[in-house]
């Protein structure tokens, strides 16, 4: 994906394995079709924030907003951000709530948050 080879910085929700399989059954199959391109780019570019937050930042965001952090994605999605006990949640458009299971992942260009669903635009 071109958005990532970018100087960045960004910040990467990434779903496991796992996420992707429990998708309904097809998803991906459809998603991976070449006349589906377009739809599996936005979905892709709703897990890419254009800006390195740390999971540090997400807590310090959302506790300044009073709870709940909402950001903007690459892809044009609104994903809203919760910090509570020492876990940090992100929910989609859709109402999907994913958990960032391994969090700050550093790379070159930004960081890497991995969680436990796969967010999707609103349809």
């Amino acid at each position: 994906m071109e958005t990532l080879s970018g100087p960045g910085p960004f910040t990467v929700l990434a779903p496991t394995n796992e996420a992707f399989e429990g998708l309904p059954a097809g998803t991906v199959e459809t998603l991976l079709k070449p006349e589906n391109k377009d739809m599996l780019t936005k979905v892709l570019t709703c897990h890419v924030i254009p800006a390195k937050a740390l999971s540090t930042d997400i807590v310090s965001m959302v506790e300044a907003d009073g709870g709940k952090h909402a950001v903007d994605t690459v892809g044009g999605c609104k994903l809203t951000l919760e910090a509570k006990d020492g876990k940090v949640t992100v929910t989609d458009e859709n109402g999907t709530v994913a958990n960032v299971t391994i969090a700050d992942v550093i790379q070159s260009n930004g960081v890497i948050h991995v969680i436990d669903k796969v967010l999707t635009p609103k349809m």
